[in-house]
């Protein structure tokens, strides 16, 4: 077994703090029944109180010990566990979770990773582990161990698993009174087509309230880098980074345009999967402004739209 994988399981038994790969994004993981564990992930992160924490499981029966499923959420974990998909439900009283990761709340948010390095983790150490994005909230989220070191300090140990498949946070939901509808509360890579063909029922997107969210990555601005976001940018930009999407043709571009296209072939699961790098990037080229091109708004689109909205937010 990998030894950052061994001493990955000792830091966080012991209360520290672990930064690991999912295939969403990079968290920044400790025992979720640890509360000075978790403390130290809000004081870290900047992160507000009351904006509650996914607890990451290694399967239904260890989420079984924390969360109330319905009939409706076990079908969803059956398709989609492990994987990108976090599921709202009642807390239980008996988990032992810190107050902290609910924010309070008589829910909790659980899921079940798919990155093999996770599960190995989640496997080795028995606990659940609360694990928001691994950098300062309101940031760009991150999708490599690169993004991890460059953005946050502190952590007690980063476990390095390359670059995260999906690229973006995961899908959460919630079922509706008496499993009769989905309740879509954060986009993501699990899409509305995805939700609706596994269980004919419908999917409803809900706003969540701003003071008291339900789930992380509510809050109006969100994912944003140092730069100022333009949205739908068409034509040409002078002066800025330019974020595209599908064919480009560069000579309508400045020959000093800072340039990083997120699907050439116009392909949006690769543009989610490369949004968060691509603004990272921007970043690093030190640019103020980054004009986005128009990226469709359905399927995977509409996660990208809501990441992108909320990082142009004001």
């Amino acid at each position: 077994m990998r030894l950052d994988v061994v001493r990955a399981v000792e830091v966080l038994s012991g209360g520290g703090l672990v930064a690991l790969p999912t295939e969403t994004v990079y968290g920044l993981a400790a025992d979720a029944r640890q509360t000075a564990a978790v403390e130290r992930i809000f004081d870290l992160k900047g992160r507000p109180h009351f904006n509650p924490l996914i607890v990451h499981v290694e399967n239904q029966m260890k989420a079984d010990e924390i969360g109330v499923f319905t009939p409706g959420a076990k079908r969803l974990v059956d398709v989609f566990w492990p994987g990108p998909l976090t599921l709202v439900v009642p807390l239980r009283v008996s988990a032992g979770i810190s107050p902290l990761v609910s924010a309070g709340l008589e829910t909790i948010a659980l899921r079940a990773p798919a990155h093999p390095l996770a599960q190995l983790i989640l496997s080795r150490s028995g606990l659940a582990l609360c694990a928001p994005s691994a950098n300062i909230s309101g940031r760009v989220s991150p999708t490599s161990a690169d993004h991890v070191r460059a953005g946050l300090n502190g952590i007690d140990l980063i476990v390095d698993g390359g670059l995260c498949e999906k690229g973006l946070e995961s899908t959460i939901v919630q079922m509706g009174e008496g499993d009769k509808e989905i309740i879509l509360l954060r986009p993501g890579p699990v899409t509305v087509e995805n939700l609706q063909g596994a269980t004919g029922l419908r999917v409803v997107a809900t706003d969540q309230d701003q003071e008291a969210p339900l789930t992380p990555g509510a809050l109006l601005k969100h994912y944003s880098p140092r730069a100022r976001v333009r949205l739908d940018v068409l034509g040409r930009s002078v002066g800025e980074g330019v974020l595209g999407f599908g064919a480009e043709d560069l000579s309508l571009l400045g020959k000093d345009t800072p340039f990083y296209n997120l699907s050439e072939a116009g392909d949006l699961e690769e543009a989610a999967g490369r949004l968060f790098a691509g603004l990272h990037w921007m970043d690093g080229q030190g640019v103020s402004v980054i004009g986005v091109r128009p990226i469709p708004k359905h399927g995977v689109g509409i996660a990208i739209n809501d990441r992108l909205e909320r990082a142009a937010a004001k």
